[in-house]
């Protein structure tokens, strides 16, 4: 999945890395293969320096001023499409491992949804296409940018391979 480096100060004042490797809240999907997200990070407001508080994590919807940082790897379309794909099973899953954020998906029109947050979003590999609510869409590649303002969304994935953002979501207040 990914690599996560976290620095901090040893009991003299130096830094030191504190962690590195996979984040400890890691999750491989089984209703929806090739579907993964990892917590990053969290912060409370204000934002201060801490050991790692991913574990007790209780909502994926951030607070106004709290953030969250995470990557959500999206299987290609085609895994929506199979016979064998169990939409209940999934949406299950998805509550369990995204409290908080999972509610706020439609379950009328799959993927849509929209978020108290200001979230920065960054394309680590693959293809992802932005659609938004009103018709418009922007296609995304590699290291392309994306500032989502509280807007009704879906992110949809219509290649062959996967395709894996980093996102740090910013509570906000006045949106959704």
């Amino acid at each position: 999945m990914v690599r996560r480096v976290v620095t901090g100060v040893s009991a003299s004042g130096k830094p030191v890395i504190v962690s590195d490797g996979e984040p400890p809240v890691t999750r491989q999907y089984t209703h929806t293969p090739g579907f993964a997200r990892s917590l990053v990070w969290n912060t409370a407001a204000p934002a201060t320096p801490s050991a790692d508080p991913t574990q007790t994590l209780k909502s994926y919807v951030p607070a106004p001023g709290e953030t969250i940082a995470l990557t959500v790897t999206f299987p290609p379309g085609s895994v929506y499409a199979d016979p064998g794909w169990d939409p209940v099973a999934a949406g299950a899953e998805q509550l369990e491992n995204t409290p908080g954020l999972a509610e706020l998906f439609e379950p009328d029109n799959p993927g849509m949804h929209t978020t108290p947050t200001v979230d920065y979003g960054v394309v680590l590999s693959g293809e992802i296409v932005l659609d938004l609510d009103g018709g418009e869409t922007a296609i995304l590649g590699p290291g392309d940018l994306v500032v989502q303002n509280g807007t009704r969304h879906a992110w949809r994935n219509n290649g062959a391979e996967p395709a894996t953002l980093f996102f740090v979501l910013i509570g906000a207040a006045g949106t959704a």
